[in-house]
């Protein structure tokens, strides 16, 4: 209904210092999530789902590996408009500097968006791990003629201090906001929701970050360059002078800003019904195609766990985890509560034996791993033992780095054989 109306403008983000180091050497919607996916393919699908097709993806940082995704991935017809396009930070003749914010991340990037005919702006972020149809939040805008429009979900006490907190009125169009409320606010900022989330205790609105603008009004706010962010400054301003709406979401939504909620997203995925539901044929989550072979498992138990394709198991056991493409785990290995990214390629035999190769891509024999993140390309040895969990201390090493007791081995990291963490 909407597909040539809109134009998709999904931000990438900042470093992504807080998924260090993950982010170490690529974007924050670059961090492989679920085995075989990218945190970008979850608004993109999203938005081909909801039939919208014309996207730009905004970074700043290290954004090839992103690139490579997106032009390996994103295939349309050359007879539709259909596109996902990157744009990283660029210098012109008018702007020399990096995307200060979220608002000036779109404001730099809009002489190429005035190229395309649209009528409605579609902002998403790029770190967040939900299921949405965006036709119903667009429906919404357009029969209540909203000048823009502010997907919100229902948090609780806890959560409520880290978004941006929001009331409406009996039309649902928004009346106050503020920015991250102290705990001794909150009680002034309850709202009036369903049913379910009240007996969940959550009663505070809070901005997704995901808005529509009415196409004319977004560069008419983007004229002012002190304004910075949308959340921060262009939403909370336009409140008295502009129709902004609340459009409610209940279902599953996180951000995934930090290795906490990264691990658990992740690690959610392994319960017997999870929240973020890869099996809806309604919802598919689009990736690169790969022409990888099944995976083989040989003498291990299994429990709980989400295996990806072309893996070579050979574990004793394998609970609450997430084993990621060409993944190699070796005999009598016990592997629990663990997200392992799995390799970008296989090593041949011959490969092996010409470079002498003494640890192999993947975990080796009589490991344990708990409580660990495994980042792409890792070597780890034979009898090996990580143990993760909240009596160990953040620390940060070349190979590994512990933050919230998650033991993240680094990218193409070597764990000798006999390691303890």
């Amino acid at each position: 209904m909407f597909d040539n109306k809109v134009l998709a403008i999904i931000l990438g983000g900042g470093q992504g210092s807080r998924l260090y180091p993950l982010t170490e050497s690529r974007s924050k919607p670059a961090v492989p999530i679920a085995g075989k996916y990218r945190l970008v393919d979850i608004p993109i699908s999203n938005c081909i789902n909801s039939g919208i097709k014309r996207m730009y993806v905004l970074t700043q940082f290290n954004s090839a590996s992103l690139n490579r995704h997106i032009k390996n991935t994103y295939h349309f017809s050359f007879f539709s408009e259909a596109f996902v396009d990157v744009l990283a930070a660029e210098q012109t003749p008018h702007n020399e500097g990096w995307f200060q914010g979220t608002a000036d991340a779109v404001r730099q990037s809009l002489h190429h968006f005035k190229r395309h005919d649209f009528d409605y702006a579609l902002i998403l972020s790029g770190d967040q791990l939900y299921q949405m149809d965006f036709n119903l939040m667009l429906n919404d805008h357009v029969s209540k003629k909203a000048d823009i429009t502010v997907a919100t979900l229902p948090v609780n006490d806890k959560d409520a201090p880290g978004f941006g907190i929001l009331k409406t009125n009996k039309d649902d169009f928004i009346s106050s906001f503020i920015e991250k409320p102290d705990k001794d606010l909150l009680p002034d900022w309850t709202s009036d929701v369903s049913k379910e989330m009240k007996s969940k205790g959550r009663k505070y609105l809070a901005s997704m970050g995901i808005y529509i603008f009415n196409r004319k009004l977004l560069f008419d706010l983007l004229e002012n360059p002190d304004t910075i962010d949308f959340g921060k400054e262009i939403i909370p301003q336009s409140i008295d002078d502009y129709k902004v709406l609340s459009h409610p979401y209940e279902d599953y939504w996180t951000d995934i800003g930090n290795i906490d909620s990264f691990f658990d997203a992740n690690i959610g995925l392994t319960d017997d019904m999870p929240n973020f539901d890869l099996y809806c044929k309604n919802k598919r989550v689009y990736t690169r195609a790969r022409m990888l072979p099944t995976s083989k498992v040989s003498g291990t138990t299994l429990n709980k766990t989400v295996i990806a394709e072309g893996c070579i198991i050979q574990a004793a056991k394998i609970e609450r985890s997430v084993i990621g493409i060409r993944s190699r785990i070796g005999n009598e290995s016990t592997v629990i509560n663990t997200y392992m990214m799995g390799n970008d390629y296989y090593e041949s035999l011959e490969e092996i034996e010409q470079s002498k190769i003494n640890v192999l891509m993947g975990i080796g024999e009589r490991c344990f791993i708990k409580n660990a993140i495994i980042d792409k390309n890792c070597r780890i040895g034979d009898d090996v033992r990580i143990n993760g969990g909240r009596r160990l201390k953040d620390t940060e090493t070349d190979t590994y780095v512990v933050r919230d007791g998650i033991v993240v081995i680094k990218k193409n990291a070597i764990i000798p054989k006999g390691f303890v963490i």
